[in-house]
């Protein structure tokens, strides 16, 4: 981690450990090197930097490009080196970025939905994740999100002190359809694309509530 970012994760590592007592699960199933994609479900503003702060290590953004143009926001995601994207999520110049942070050993970000949920629920995935996933050859976290939608709602302007927690899932390699990838016709290549999209959501489906009373 640089020194910003480091002083920013213990920051948030602090601030979410007694605002909304948060609990990290399963975090030994994080690579503590090399290229990595992390894909959370999406359900409030503070999805990011949640699953940053229980992340040990730098992780990279993507946020939309307007997003730069507010300071201090702009200011901050500068320093977090976050990579700007277009509204569709699919300029060629990010893209670029992505692959070649992950060709760096780079840990990225990236939701699966697309845009935050609006009931609470998952949604479906986009082909887009499965596009940069194929294209790269790193191993993929799915990661569930508890708490947060209760915690910060799409009309809401602050966080609520509600409980939040997030479980890691096993990686995930798609080493079959990556190659078969190498090889297929256009319109295989895009069923795969939503193949592993929807694999990847089916995986963070499948990690489980903390229990316990976590949430008391």
């Amino acid at each position: 981690m640089n020194r910003f970012y480091w002083l920013s994760w213990l920051g948030f590592r602090a601030l979410f450990r007694l605002y909304f007592r948060w609990r990290i699960f399963d975090a030994e199933r994080v690579p503590p090197t090399g290229g990595a994609i992390f894909t959370p479900n999406h359900a409030s503003l503070i999805d990011p930097f949640v699953v940053g702060a229980a992340v040990p290590r730098q992780t990279t953004y993507l946020a939309r490009a307007t997003l730069f143009r507010f300071a201090p926001l702009g200011w901050l995601l500068h320093k977090w080196s976050a990579v700007p994207l277009d509204r569709d999520g699919g300029s060629a110049a990010g893209l670029r970025v992505v692959f070649d942070r992950l060709r760096q050993g780079d840990a990225i970000l990236l939701f699966p939905e697309g845009t935050r949920t609006r009931d609470g629920k998952l949604q479906p995935a986009r082909s887009g994740i499965g596009l940069i996933v194929i294209k790269s050859e790193v191993p993929v976290v799915p990661v569930r999100l508890f708490g947060t939608f209760e915690a910060m709602r799409r009309e809401a302007w602050c966080p609520l002190p509600r409980r939040v927690a997030l479980r890691f899932g096993q990686p995930l390699q798609f080493r079959a359809l990556r190659q078969e990838a190498q090889n297929c016709s256009k319109a295989r290549l895009k069923e795969i694309y939503q193949q592993v999209a929807d694999e990847i959501m089916a995986a963070i489906a499948g990690l489980e509530p903390p229990t316990h009373g976590w949430g008391a």
